[in-house]
């Protein structure tokens, strides 16, 4: 009778050593994890080039799917972070600044409203590569070769762009990649 107790306990200890080792740990993917950058610009001002400028009431969309991102919506700032597409090489934006909503003389009316102000476009083109972060987190795309390219129109408020570095890459959102004079 001792003898099987002690089976017992053996096989009950042997079936908890098997379930602690089948399981996993939880794959959820830390927030301070390093995820996929946004491209960071800093905005100057084109008469004292050193000091940092604020674009007014400025909004962000990208060209193509009509989508404004919602942290740039009518928003005074002297930087921006735009996320840039990880299916292809070239991103595009139009940032208005002094954007303001015309009614189109229906203010009960928001179906006719439409956005005014000073549009420019910009063009980020890069070279794209996937860096494994982690099983929780799986992959980010790191952006090399980075250019960027300010679209001329009759009536740019940028009005010249430089890279921070040589051979420009975002790899992080810690500092900026881009200087914008306007």
């Amino acid at each position: 009778m001792k003898h099987l107790k002690i089976i017992g306990i053996s096989l009950l200890l042997i079936l908890g050593i098997s379930i602690a080792i089948a399981c996993e740990p939880d794959d959820i993917c830390p927030g301070e994890l390093d995820t996929t950058p946004r491209l960071v610009i800093d905005f100057y001002d084109a008469s004292n080039p050193t000091a940092k400028k604020n674009v007014f009431t400025m909004i962000a969309q990208g060209v193509g799917n009509d989508a404004v991102l919602s942290d740039y919506y009518f928003t005074t700032t002297d930087d921006v972070l735009l996320p840039l597409k990880t299916d292809v090489n070239t991103t595009q934006y139009v940032l208005v600044s002094d954007a303001k909503v015309n009614d189109n003389g229906t203010p009960d009316d928001t179906s006719d409203d439409f956005i005014e102000g000073n549009p420019d476009t910009i063009t980020i083109s890069y070279s794209r590569e996937e860096v494994y972060v982690s099983r929780a987190c799986g992959y980010k795309t790191i952006y090399k070769n980075v250019t960027l390219t300010i679209e001329p129109d009759t009536d740019n408020w940028m009005v010249s762009r430089q890279p921070v570095n040589d051979n420009q890459s975002v790899e992080n959102e810690n500092e900026a990649q881009f200087i914008i004079w306007h």
